[in-house]
């Protein structure tokens, strides 16, 4: 069958309800993908249990996901390099100078000016959003935890800038793929359709606008507005019962003793990751290419031919070398200290490898189970043409929050919307618009999202503090992106 009906929608809700309430992200997603695969084996125990267990198995079959995985392993060792080296330390002392000569001490002028560097630094590197995340936590988190930002402050900053500026800067996989699905129905150009859409495409606008406001009037509301007032009147950056992504053998690793402190040995290896993540989709993506009409049009195919999995393990991968080569040259450290450090990083950061699993099997159970097309079918056809755009984007919002995925979400709503738009007479670009921005929204909000976990990750925050005190405000955003597009479908009839 396509899907089970209403059955399909409880794996993923009982999973995330489970961890709002519980705080036990791994058990309430073992447990979501347990029931996923109890209704798949209709409801035989014995079948149940081993479709669960054959499921995390087959994680591993899709190259994708191993190497995401990979990724998020390797970047624990990163994280040790540049701490051990003294690039963490030489990079706040190089922010610190630079926020005195803004005359930093006026009226907590330091704080606002690090959190709209933050948000600068994750608007700029559109071109992934796991690499944006993760450098937006790994540079900024020394330099917030001396201010006393609270972490969960920075994982919002970070998870926010992220998507957004991606979808909105669509130069990088997401243009790609999008453009590819537009392909798919039927759209010849798909260029200029994308283009037309993104001026719709009002969340991620309105989101990063709603970053900018709260570092501006420094007015917090909801959790965020409490994990405030708690670090500004205990100093404490997490709540006494977090448990932050990362453990502290990550976040407090010592520099090496009598090692003078350098920025560039933070700033050079994350450039060299940032800079080989589009020479690395070039490269996979070069062969795949087979019509084009100049080496620049090669170029930009090319990026949209290559896998963003292989991007980010490969420039993980070649940022960590050139930390080795970097360190060595110094005298910082030797052979066995550098495959200490990569063979410790990789360890403390088993728990994320293991979350990222988790919700690769839960995101495989949904579309066994037909989740996103239950979802998107059951109002279709029942709704006046002029509420198509907000539901559109509710509905893309919820398949995304169930699924954690945006991709996901788009690759199944695309195929409904497109025709959808046609035969109803709604503007096309409108509802393109809707999808893709309810996408995003989902994504932001979900707690299986692999950003939210990235950023929680690089922020050193607590999961579920992050999905908390950054829920609300994507709440507000959403809410009103929904009004707009209920205004446009029937002013642009």
């Amino acid at each position: 069958m396509d899907n089970y009906g209403f059955l399909s929608i409880l794996p993923p809700v009982i999973a995330i309800v489970l961890a709002l309430r519980t705080k036990q992200v791994y058990v309430s997603l073992i447990a979501g993908i347990w029931l996923g695969w109890l209704i798949i084996s209709d409801w035989n125990l014995l079948d149940g249990t081993i479709g669960t267990l054959e499921g995390f198995v087959n994680v591993f079959k899709s190259e994708g996901n191993t190497r995401t995985i990979m990724f998020s392993a390797l970047v624990g060792s990163l994280l040790m390099f540049i701490q051990y080296s003294g690039g963490v330390q030489g990079f706040i002392i190089r922010i610190n100078k630079m926020l005195t000569r803004l005359d930093a001490k006026q009226g907590g002028r330091s704080r606002v000016m690090v959190q709209l560097f933050a948000q600068l630094t994750g608007m700029l590197l559109f071109i992934e959003t796991s690499i944006s995340s993760l450098t937006v936590g790994t540079l900024y988190r020394p330099v917030f935890d001396k201010l006393k930002i609270p972490r969960e402050k920075l994982a919002y900053i970070a998870d926010a800038t992220s998507a957004p500026s991606s979808i909105l800067i669509p130069v990088n996989a997401w243009g790609a793929f999008i453009m590819g699905l537009l392909i798919t129905q039927g759209i010849g150009n798909p260029l200029p359709t994308m283009a037309k859409a993104l001026a719709f495409n009002f969340y991620p606008m309105l989101t990063i606008l709603m970053v900018t406001v709260v570092i501006l009037t420094k007015k917090d509301f909801g959790p965020m507005a409490t994990a405030e007032r708690r670090t500004r009147e205990t100093g404490k950056l997490l709540n006494d019962n977090a448990k932050p992504m990362i453990s502290d053998e990550i976040t407090s690793m010592k520099m090496k003793e009598g090692v003078t402190p350098k920025s560039i040995n933070m700033v050079l290896p994350l450039l060299v990751m940032i800079f080989m993540m589009p020479v690395t989709l070039i490269y996979t993506g070069w062969g795949e290419v087979t019509h084009f009409s100049t080496l620049f049009d090669h170029l930009v195919k090319a990026i949209g031919k290559g896998s963003g999995s292989s991007a980010v393990l490969y420039s993980v991968t070649t940022s960590l070398v050139v930390a080795m080569v970097l360190y060595r040259l110094q005298g910082i450290m030797k052979t066995k200290k550098m495959v200490d450090l990569t063979l410790k990083g990789i360890s403390e950061l088993m728990p994320l490898a293991l979350l990222m699993m988790l919700a690769f099997s839960i995101s495989d159970v949904c579309n066994h189970l037909g989740t996103g097309i239950y979802v998107a079918h059951f109002t279709e056809g029942i709704i006046a043409p002029q509420y198509l755009p907000a539901l559109v984007f509710v509905i893309s919002s919820f398949i995304a929050f169930s699924t954690g995925t945006s991709w996901g979400t788009f690759a199944i709503m695309m195929s409904i919307v497109v025709p959808m738009a046609e035969i109803h007479g709604v503007n096309l670009y409108l509802m393109i618009a809707a999808t893709l921005g309810g996408g995003v929204f989902g994504d932001h909000c979900s707690p299986i999202s692999d950003t939210t976990i990235i950023s929680s990750m690089a922020s050193a925050s607590d999961h579920i503090d992050h999905v908390k005190t950054q829920l609300p405000y994507a709440l507000l955003v959403g809410a009103v992106t929904a009004a707009i597009y209920l205004a446009l479908g029937f002013v642009m009839e």
